[in-house]
């Protein structure tokens, strides 16, 4: 860790080398779960002749034991040795890859999927709480913001990478094997990690202001009706554009121009977010996202589909990174897990009814309902985001 110097002029080095580490690993992370995230609904369709509302069920169940998983994720982390606690929990997030090779039936496949939640969720935590604490603290606004960066690149790499080998082998099984391999060298980087043991001297006991921050309700609210949409969205994006626009490829370009605005708006907002305009980024996020969306929903076309994956990925770049540095902001430094955990809580709520409503909505009326629900509950987060968070936020921060 680089010592501070009270008000300093001296610029903190940020891309240190554990940091460096952490983002790494995050992207492999990212790559090999996002691998496979657009070809699962058409895998379950091929290979199981699985319903739409089916599909939907199957592939909540990782959000609901990612869900279950974050609040003690948060406890964890705080409370154990962080490195040993990502380790663990990245290691068995890696090697349940490969139950999906070896999962026969549709009943079997929904049970690894969903127990894979739990590491899923727990790494994710751990892995961004090791990257905080290495940031030097002049710059960790500005650090959430290109940490996010490996989500992103991941995301936009690792969808068109999956389709490609899709369309070239014709096995799903080959994606399964990429992904298996992609997460064992995101665990052996973090063994490269040098962390700081950090076990407090008294253990904290594990109580719900342990594994949930209360102080940051109302913004958990609000991240949950964004990603409800993002999980209706990214789910079904590839099934949609086969079934109702006829494209039998090109969803890889949809994650691919996503992924873009996302990195561009992160990128933007970086220095924005050092010089402390948390709010203002956040504002300017929502309302973005929320054009988006309102793009999807209302224009079934491709040209629309590809505009609106920019839009979303300006709006959300900038939406993430600074609701993420809210919740940090909101916590001691004792409870940097907790404030992480519930941050990703609140998202695996949205995505996990995103993804299994936008399954039943589609097989009850339509794609066309899905997509404006999507729209809709965005609508409302950002309204809720307008009348309450922001000035909530101001009132309540600590740091």
């Amino acid at each position: 860790m680089y010592k501070t110097t009270g008000t300093s002029s001296i610029k903190e080095h940020l891309w240190n080398a554990n940091y460096c580490r952490a983002w790494s690993a995050n992207f492999m992370l990212y790559f090999s779960f996002m691998v496979l995230t657009p070809l699962l609904p058409l895998y379950l369709s091929d290979t199981f002749n699985a319903d739409k509302d089916i599909i939907g069920l199957v592939l909540s169940g990782y959000a609901i034991t990612a869900l279950l998983i974050r609040p003690f994720s948060g406890y964890f982390v705080d409370t154990f040795p962080r490195k040993a606690v990502l380790l663990f929990f990245y290691g068995l997030f890696a090697l349940l890859f490969g139950g999906y090779l070896v999962a026969s039936s549709l009943m079997l496949f929904a049970i690894v999927r969903t127990i894979h939640g739990a590491p899923m969720g727990a790494a994710t935590v751990a892995n961004s709480t090791v990257a905080i604490d290495v940031l030097p603290s002049s710059r960790r606004a500005e650090g959430i913001g290109y940490y996010g960066l490996s989500n992103n690149l991941a995301t936009a790499i690792a969808p068109t990478i999956g389709i490609f080998l899709w369309h070239w082998t014709g096995s799903y099984d080959a994606i399964f094997i990429v992904a298996l391999v992609s997460g064992l060298i995101g665990w052996i980087i973090n063994t490269t990690l040098r962390v700081r043991t950090r076990i407090p001297q008294q253990r904290p006991k594990l109580s719900f202001d342990r594994m949930f921050l209360f102080a940051g309700w109302p913004e958990g609210i609000s991240m949950a009706c964004f990603s409800y949409s993002y999980g209706v969205v990214s789910t079904y994006v590839a099934i949609y554009a086969k079934e109702s626009l006829g494209m039998e490829a090109g969803t890889g370009l949809f994650f691919t121009i996503l992924c873009i605005g996302l990195m561009l708006s992160r990128l933007i907002g970086a220095h924005s977010l050092r010089q402390g305009a948390v709010v203002k980024n956040a504002t300017h996020g929502v309302i973005v996202s929320l054009i988006g969306y309102l793009l999807f929903a209302s224009v079934h076309q491709s040209w629309a589909m590809y505009l609106s994956a920019l839009i979303i990925g300006l709006g959300n770049g900038h939406m993430f990174p600074a609701f993420q540095t809210m919740f940090i902001n909101l916590a001691s430094n004792s409870q940097r897990g907790t404030a992480n955990g519930t941050l990703l809580t609140s998202w695996d709520v949205g995505m996990g009814l995103g993804i299994t409503l936008g399954g039943l909505l589609s097989e009850a009326i339509g794609y066309d309902g899905a997509f404006w629900s999507a729209w809709i509950t965005n609508f409302a987060g950002v309204v809720f985001f307008f009348i309450y968070v922001r000035e909530h936020y101001l009132r309540h921060r600590l740091q």
